[in-house]
């Protein structure tokens, strides 16, 4: 299993070369679930994929890029993790999980899906025009932020 406390580790060193560059780095986004079958299925129908190497009966790796993983850890095993109580998604808000894509219609594409498969949106859209960005509650409450940036307008 993956947890925080291994990320660490197995990701350590800078986040530049030498050169100046920055360095790619795996993120690994912990979050409690109470069902994780039912968790894995809801991810399962937005097109998320799972490494079954890192997944069990306590946790299972959803993988969203080569860099970019997160572990959906049943509460009482994510309790192993730490000391503090777990904060009840629905009721308060510890984290929230924004996601690029490459366009607004991926960011309608993936929060109309999240909606059918038993997600809730989360906020009402926001549309800066070169910022697009829409949000909804996974089945566990926590929030993912799906957004579309025009990189262009930035620079």
């Amino acid at each position: 299993m993956v947890s925080a406390g291994d990320v660490g580790v197995r990701c350590g060193g800078p986040t530049r070369t030498k050169g100046g560059e920055f360095m790619a780095r795996q993120i690994f986004v912990n979050l409690p679930v109470k069902d994780l079958e039912n968790s894995m299925r809801f991810f399962t129908g937005l097109d998320f994929s799972f490494d079954s190497q890192f997944t069990d009966e306590n946790a299972a790796c959803m993988v969203v890029t080569d860099d970019i993983y997160v572990m959906l850890l049943t509460e009482p095993f994510f309790k192993t993790f730490t000391r503090k109580d777990l904060v009840d998604a629905r009721k308060g808000t510890e984290v929230l999980v924004a996601l690029a894509v490459d366009s607004r219609h991926q960011v309608d594409a993936l929060v109309d899906k999240a909606l059918e498969t038993g997600g809730q949106s989360a906020r009402d859209p926001d549309d800066q025009g070169f910022m697009y960005t829409r949000s909804f509650e996974d089945l566990d409450g926590h929030i993912w932020e799906i957004f579309w940036m025009d990189e262009s307008a930035i620079h």
